[in-house]
């Protein structure tokens, strides 16, 4: 299994790499980076109204303090001038300690895609597995009163196309945002010709490089 500190420095050597190879044309790079560990337990038991208040804690929680991201990620981000970011506490806290001297731009188009608390009685489960039931009925159609899944996968293809027209002015562009939406958004990244570089992962810190060589004249 590949660790990802080595997917990291997979992502640092393909950097270097296509440097030397934009003489024939410009290659464009998005790194998706999902956010480090929320400041509250993450895998607590509970029933079904238990987890609809733990999404909402969620959701407003901020970075845990004692969580520092990798040092081979924090030399691949740290020198950018602009990270984009969802406006969750978690992910521009997460995009600050990545790269504090950058320009931060807030876009609530990469919140994550929602989940809502099935309900189902009796039963009592770590929130990870209730994360698990709830993403799969939403596939299904279970969304109460929550965004769904057909806007969802369009709010991803207009992500990716808003990271894909800031390449043309950046060398690369960071995205600190959430690990499935990170997850969607790279799927539309790879149906407009990008290749991956790692793989998407539910851990905090998770990188994804994206890659795409455009042709000069």
């Amino acid at each position: 299994m590949v660790s990802d500190s080595q997917h990291l420095k997979s992502a640092s050597a393909n950097s270097d790499f296509t440097a030397v190879q934009t003489k024939s044309g410009h290659t464009q790079r998005v790194l998706l980076i999902r956010h480090g560990r929320p400041n509250l337990p993450v895998s607590p038991r509970t029933c079904h109204t238990g987890f609809r208040d733990y999404i909402d804690a969620y959701e407003s929680a901020g970075l845990d303090p004692r969580d520092a991201p990798p040092e081979e990620l924090q030399d691949l981000v740290g020198e950018l001038a602009v990270v984009f970011s969802s406006g969750k506490r978690r992910a521009d806290e997460s995009a600050r300690i990545l790269a504090p001297d950058a320009e931060l731009v807030v876009d609530p188009l990469f919140v994550e895609a929602p989940l809502a608390s099935p309900r189902i009685p009796l039963l009592r489960m770590r929130v990870t597995k209730w994360a698990v039931v709830s993403r799969v009925l939403w596939h299904t159609g279970f969304h109460p009163d929550i965004e769904n899944y057909r806007r969802t996968k369009h709010r991803a293809a207009r992500a990716a196309d808003l990271l894909i027209e800031q390449c043309r002015d950046e060398d690369a562009v960071v995205l600190v945002a959430h690990g499935y939406f990170n997850f969607l958004i790279g799927r539309e990244l790879r149906r407009r010709g990008f290749r991956s570089f790692g793989t998407h992962r539910a851990r905090f810190w998770n990188v994804v490089e994206y890659q795409r060589t455009t042709r000069t004249a």
